[in-house]
């Protein structure tokens, strides 16, 4: 009868050590969950930083290929650049006068230079007849708002512009 009961216990005893190995506890559960929270409300903020940077980066872009574009334009032109105002290039969502990803620049029918736009950028184009040069503005909706501001009159780098009044101010050439 002995034997009985020290097999039964012994099973009891095997069937326990079985039972804990099975999985996990609720506060090890806890713990994972709260640690793959943390990991993600650190990476979720650095993304959209790096995607708004992107799109910042993508206008001041358009804004150097459409310089490049205008001055091609102006060579095949007998020195001269586009007259008037291209304005709400606009590539990707939104609402504009010209949707489009390129446009191109002709002299005659002619195409002697392409403005590539970048998605959800808009890129305005105005012609300055006082003095005969352009100015550039670019900004990109996914962007952090900036404006990104070329005047062929100064030369030089793709500048930035900061605050709606500067920024409308820059790109009507005043």
């Amino acid at each position: 009868m002995h034997n009985v009961i020290d097999r039964m216990i012994a099973k009891q005893a095997e069937l326990r050590a079985k039972k804990d190995d099975e999985g996990f506890t609720l506060i090890e559960l806890l713990v994972v969950v709260v640690i793959i929270g943390v990991l993600v409300a650190i990476a979720v903020p650095v993304y959209l930083n790096y995607r708004q940077g992107a799109a910042d980066k993508s206008a001041q872009s358009d804004v150097r290929g459409a310089i490049s574009a205008i001055e091609q334009y102006y060579t095949s032109n007998g020195n001269a650049y586009p007259a008037g105002t291209l304005s709400s290039i606009t590539s990707g969502s939104g609402t504009s006068a010209v949707t489009d990803t390129k446009v191109d620049l002709k002299v005659g029918t002619t195409v002697v230079g392409t403005i590539t736009v970048s998605d959800k950028t808009q890129l305005t184009y105005v012609y300055i007849t006082a003095d005969g040069s352009y100015v550039l503005c670019a900004t990109n909706a996914g962007g952090s708002g900036k404006v990104y501001v070329y005047k062929s009159v100064n030369g030089g780098s793709v500048k930035t512009a900061s605050g709606v009044t500067v920024a409308q101010t820059a790109c009507t050439g005043a």
